[in-house]
C-alpha cells in the first residue's frame, strides 16, 4: 500500500500546507516573507536619479530598480509618491511633483504611476504607494510653490517650521483634503499598499515651538493639552484613511512606517527598554494604540539601530514591537537600516558586514515578525561592505510568498497544461484564477510537508507560465494560486518534465548503524563514502531516488578501488520485475563511472540501488555514488 502510495502521489492534488501540522518549516527558507526596499523620490534620492530625465530614461532607471529587487529576491517595492504634498500621477488634487521634471507642474510625458505598478506587477513584485502626509516643501518660502497649490491657496492651512512647510494637522478640511489626494490614487491605481511614513507633526527642532495656538483654540475643544490634541488629530487621520481605504478596496494593505521607538519604558511602563526620542511625545505619533486598534493592517518601525545599541537595541525593541503586534491583526515587519552598513561615520558595528543579517537572524526569534523593509534602495544596490550579500546568502535563498491577511478560503488549484524541456530549460505552462501564482520544483516524491516552507518553491509570478533554466533532470512540478490578500489555493497535480534525458547522481546512501563514513580515499565521489564488513546479514546502504516514468535505466556505480576491499560486492538493483544482483570487485576500477548494466525501473520514489554486506568474500564493501540515465 505505501509503494502504491508512492507512485499515485505525483498524480495527488497535495493539501494546503496548513493541513500538515507536524511539518517542521527550516527558518532559513520561510515560506511567507514580506521582503521590500524603500525606493525614495524627495531629493531625488533613489529615483529619478535626477531632475529632467526624458520618460525613457525615468522609465529605464526604475526598471532598473524592480530588476535589482527580483535579483535580491524581494517580493515588493515601497515607492514615494507624494513627497511633498505633489504628486507622481496626474492628480486632480496636487501639482506633478517638481522631482519629476525639476519644476513643480511639470507633466513628465508619461503617467509614473501607471507605469511603475504595471512594471512590478509583471515581475511578481507588488507596489506600495508611499505617501507623505503632511510635508510641503523642504523650505519655508510659499512664494516659490506654484500659483495652484492647494497650501498656497489656502495659506491658513499651512505652517512653517523649523525652514520647512507643513500642512496643519489640527485642521479638518486639511486631514480630510490628505485623505482626498490619497484616495485618487487608491481609487485610480492598482496599487497592493498605501504606506505613511514616520512625518506626522514636524520633528523638534531647537528654540522653536509649532506655531499652532490658534488652531488649538479653535478646534481644540475638550482637550486641556495641546500634546493630547495633536496626537488625536494624527489619530483621526490614520483612524479614517484606514477606514476609506477598507471600503474602497478591501484588498489594498494600509501601512505605517514609525520612528521605531514609542515611548521609553522610564517614561510609560507600556514602553521600551530605550532611551531615545519618543515618538509619542515628539511627533504626536501614538503608533501603538493604532496597532491596538487596528486601524492599519502592518507596522514598520524604523529600527535604525545595531544590535546592542545603549539607547535603541535591536534586540530589545524587535522584542517590544513583537509584543505589541501580538493578539491583533497587524503585522509587523521591520524597517532596516541598509544605509548605514558600511557607511563612513558610523558606529563600528556597522562596519561589520554580517550586523544586518544578524538583525534578521534576531527576527527568527519572534514569529510575529514577518518581514523587511529597507532604506533606501541605493543602499541595497550599493552593497557597500556586501552586508546584502550575506542577507540574501543567509536569509533570502528562495523566493518567499508574501504574508496573507484577512479571511479568505483561497482560490481553487490550478491545472498544469504542459512542462517541456528545453535547450533553454523547462517551459511549464497552467491554468487557474489566482492573482499570483507559486511555482514548486521537487526532485522526489511529494508529501504534505514538501510544501511547508519554501525550500521547494522556486517563483512567485503573475502569469501563468515560467521557464526553469535552471531544471534539474528530475524535477517535478506543482503550482498553486493566490488571491489578493495572498491566499493560497492547494497545489495542482504534479507535472513532470519531459523531453530530454533523464540523469541523476545519487550519494549520501541511507545505512545503518553498522556502517561508516570515511574521506579518505581521494577517488571518492563528493564529500565522503560508506563503508561496512561483510557479514551474512541483510543489511544493505540504500541509494534513493523519485523515478519519474517506468521505462529503461543506465545504472552506474562509483567507488574509490583499493586492494583491501572486496572482489565480489553484490549491487542491488530494484527493477519493476524484482530485484537484480550483480557483483562488482572494488579492489580495482575505482575513481570513475562503472556500468552495471541496463534495467527496467518503475516510476516512484524509493530505494533504487543497494550495496549489500552480505558476501562470503573479504574485505570492506564500499558504497559511494549511484547515476540513473534513462535510456528509453
Amino acid at each position: 500500500m505505501l509503494r502504491l502510495l508512492c507512485l499515485l502521489l505525483p498524480f495527488l492534488i497535495i493539501p494546503h500546507a496548513s493541513a500538515a501540522a507536524a511539518c517542521t518549516a527550516d527558518p532559513a527558507t520561510p515560506k511567507r516573507q514580506m521582503r521590500a526596499m524603500w525606493v525614495a523620490s524627495v531629493a531625488n534620492i533613489d529615483w529619478p536619479s535626477r531632475t529632467g530625465l526624458s520618460a525613457s530614461a525615468q522609465q529605464a532607471e526604475f526598471r532598473a530598480w524592480l530588476d535589482l529587487a527580483v535579483q535580491r529576491r524581494m517580493n515588493a517595492v515601497v515607492v514615494q509618491v507624494r513627497p511633498t504634498a505633489d504628486a507622481f500621477w496626474p492628480s486632480p488634487h496636487e501639482p506633478w511633483s517638481q522631482w519629476l521634471t525639476g519644476t513643480q507642474g511639470g507633466n513628465p510625458g508619461y503617467d509614473p504611476m501607471a507605469f511603475m505598478v504595471a512594471e512590478a506587477h509583471a515581475r511578481g513584485l507588488e507596489f506600495h504607494a508611499w505617501f507623505n502626509p503632511y510635508r510641503v516643501a523642504n523650505h519655508d518660502d510659499a512664494s516659490q510653490l506654484i500659483s495652484s497649490h492647494p497650501a498656497r491657496r489656502n495659506p491658513s492651512w499651512r505652517f512653517a517650521y523649523g525652514g520647512k512647510l507643513y500642512y496643519n494637522p489640527g485642521i479638518p478640511a486639511v486631514r480630510a483634503f490628505i485623505q482626498d489626494a490619497i484616495m485618487d490614487a487608491v481609487s485610480r491605481y492598482d496599487v497592493d499598499g498605501v504606506h505613511l511614513d514616520d512625518y506626522f507633526y514636524p520633528y523638534p527642532v531647537s528654540g522653536q515651538t509649532i506655531p499652532d495656538a490658534a488652531t488649538f483654540t479653535q478646534y481644540g475643544g475638550g482637550f486641556s493639552s495641546v500634546h493630547d490634541w495633536r496626537r488625536d488629530n494624527v489619530n483621526k487621520l490614520i483612524q479614517e484613511l484606514g477606514a476609506r481605504i477598507r471600503t474602497a478596496k478591501a484588498h489594498v494593505r494600509f501601512g505605517v512606517s514609525p520612528f521605531g521607538i514609542w515611548r521609553n519604558a522610564s517614561a510609560d511602563p507600556l514602553g521600551s527598554q530605550t532611551s531615545g526620542l519618543q515618538s509619542y511625545d515628539a511627533i504626536y505619533a501614538d503608533s501603538r494604540l493604532w496597532v491596538k486598534q487596528n486601524w492599519i493592517d502592518y507596522i514598520v518601525p524604523q529600527l535604525y539601530w545595531h544590535i546592542g545599541f545603549a539607547a535603541a537595541d535591536y534586540t530589545k525593541l524587535t522584542a517590544w514591537w513583537a509584543q505589541q503586534v501580538s493578539g491583533t491583526a497587524v503585522q509587523l515587519y521591520v524597517g532596516q537600516a541598509a544605509y548605514r552598513a558600511g557607511a563612513s561615520g558610523q558606529d563600528a558595528a556597522w562596519q561589520d558586514p554580517a550586523e544586518l543579517s544578524d538583525h534578521l537572524t534576531v527576527n527568527r526569534a519572534h514569529p510575529q515578525v514577518t518581514g523587511d523593509v529597507y532604506f533606501s534602495a541605493k543602499d541595497v544596490r550599493d552593497d557597500r561592505i556586501g552586508s546584502m550579500t550575506r542577507v540574501v546568502s543567509g536569509h533570502y535563498s528562495r523566493p518567499a510568498l508574501l504574508p496573507s491577511f484577512g479571511a479568505s478560503s483561497g482560490p481553487a488549484a490550478p491545472t498544469i497544461t504542459a512542462a517541456t524541456r528545453g535547450s533553454n530549460g523547462v517551459n511549464l505552462t497552467w491554468q487557474g484564477s489566482g492573482a499570483t501564482y507559486a511555482v514548486y520544483r521537487l526532485t522526489a516524491a511529494a508529501d504534505a510537508c514538501s510544501f511547508h516552507d519554501g525550500r521547494n518553491l522556486v517563483a512567485v509570478t503573475s502569469s501563468a507560465s515560467y521557464l526553469d533554466a535552471s531544471a534539474p533532470a528530475n524535477a517535478t512540478y506543482y503550482v498553486s494560486a493566490l488571491d489578493r490578500n495572498e491566499h493560497e489555493s492547494p497545489v495542482s497535480a504534479g507535472r513532470t518534465a519531459g523531453g530530454g534525458a533523464y540523469s541523476v547522481v545519487l550519494d549520501a546512501p541511507a545505512a545503518g548503524a553498522a556502517w561508516g563514513s570515511s574521506a579518505y580515499s581521494t577517488q571518492r565521489y563528493g564529500a565522503d563514502y560508506r563503508f561496512a564488513e561483510p557479514q551474512a546479514v541483510s543489511d544493505p546502504a540504500w541509494f534513493q531516488a523519485a523515478v519519474p516514468s517506468a521505462g529503461t535505466y543506465r545504472v552506474e556505480v562509483w567507488y574509490p578501488a583499493n586492494s583491501g576491499y572486496n572482489s565480489a560486492t553484490p549491487y542491488i538493483v530494484v527493477t519493476s520485475t524484482g530485484n537484480r544482483t550483480v557483483t562488482v570487485d572494488q579492489r580495482t576500477g575505482g575513481g570513475q563511472w562503472r556500468v552495471l548494466g541496463t534495467f527496467t525501473l518503475a516510476a516512484g520514489s524509493g530505494n533504487v540501488v543497494g550495496v549489500s554486506r552480505w558476501t562470503s568474500t573479504t574485505g570492506y564493501v564500499i558504497a559511494d555514488a549511484v547515476r540513473l540515465t534513462a535510456t528509453g
